[in-house]
C-alpha cells in the first residue's frame, strides 16, 4: 500500500526502506530520540525527506505536504494529542469533520446533514462518550479525545493510517478499546503503522516491528519472532 526507499533526512533519520501492506499492523519500535517519530513525519509530509523515494499502491508518489498525504489516503495522528491533535474551543462535530473537509476544500463544504451524520455514525461506532455532537471536546477524557481523532481520520475513508502513540496519557479501559480498534482496522484492510513506547503493547498489536535505534534502522522482526525480550535487545544494541 505504502513503501519508502532510501527515505531520510541529514540530521533527523538515516536512510531506510519500509514496506506497508493491506491487512497488516507494522510497528515502529525504539527508545526514546530513536527517530519514530521523524519516520511518521518524513512518511505525511511533515516534514521534507532530503533521500530517497515512495510509492502509494505501486505507484510513484511525492508527499511533500500534509494535504498531499490526505489527497492519495493517508491518516496520521499525531503524538501531540493537545497541540497537534484536538481543536480544544470547537464542538465534537467539528473536530471530527476536520480532516474530511480540509481535504475537500473551502469551497466543497459540508452540508450540515451530512456533518452531523457522520457524527452519529463515529460516536456510536467508537462509543465515544460525550452528551451530544455540540459538546466542546474540550470537556472530553482523554480517551474519548483521542477516539474524536481516530474518527476524524477514518471519515476520510484512509488506506494507510499512521498513529503514532494512540494510547498515551488514557485510562485502561479507553485503551482496551482503542486496541480493538486497531484490530478491526487491520480486518478492514488498512495499513496501519504503529508506533508506541510501550513494548508490550507493540508486541500485542504488530504484525511485524521495525527497530530504529540512533535514527537508523536496526533490523525487523517477523510475527513468529515477535517479543518484548527481543525488542528491547535490539533497541539497547545488545546481544541476546
Amino acid at each position: 500500500m505504502l513503501a519508502a526507499s532510501g527515505l531520510g533526512r541529514r540530521g533527523a533519520l538515516a536512510p531506510l526502506d519500509l514496506a506497508l501492506r493491506p491487512g497488516e499492523v507494522v510497528g515502529l519500535g525504539g527508545l526514546l530520540g530513536s527517530g519514530r517519530t521523524e519516520t511518521a513525519r518524513l512518511l505525511f509530509g511533515i516534514d521534507p525527506a532530503d533521500s530517497g523515494r515512495i510509492e502509494f499502491k505501486g505507484k510513484p508518489a511525492r508527499i511533500d505536504s500534509p494535504r498531499e498525504a490526505v489527497r492519495l489516503g493517508l491518516a496520521f495522528c499525531s503524538e501531540d494529542r493537545k497541540h497537534e491533535g484536538i481543536l480544544p474551543n470547537l464542538s465534537v462535530r467539528e473536530n471530527l469533520i476536520f480532516a474530511l473537509q480540509a481535504r475537500r476544500g473551502a469551497w466543497r463544504a459540508l452540508a450540515r446533514s451530512e456533518q452531523e451524520q457522520l457524527c452519529t455514525h463515529y460516536i456510536r461506532a467508537l462509543s465515544i462518550k460525550t452528551a451530544d455532537a455540540e459538546t466542546p471536546i474540550r470537556n472530553l477524557s482523554g480517551g474519548n479525545q483521542q477516539k474524536v481523532l481516530l474518527a476524524r481520520w477514518l471519515a476520510t475513508q484512509p488506506a494507510v493510517i499512521i498513529l503514532d502513540e494512540p494510547t498515551r496519557g488514557i485510562d485502561i479501559g479507553a485503551k482496551q478499546e482503542i486496541e480493538q480498534l486497531i484490530a478491526k482496522l487491520r480486518a478492514d484492510g488498512l495499513a496501519v503503522l504503529f508506533i508506541s513506547s510501550e513494548i508490550e503493547e507493540v508486541v500485542r498489536n504488530c504484525s511485524r516491528v521495525l527497530v530504529l535505534r540512533e535514527r537508523r534502522l536496526a533490523g525487523e522482526v517477523a510475527a513468529a519472532d515477535l517479543s518484548v525480550e527481543r525488542l528491547m535487545h535490539l533497541m539497547a544494541g545488545t546481544h541476546e
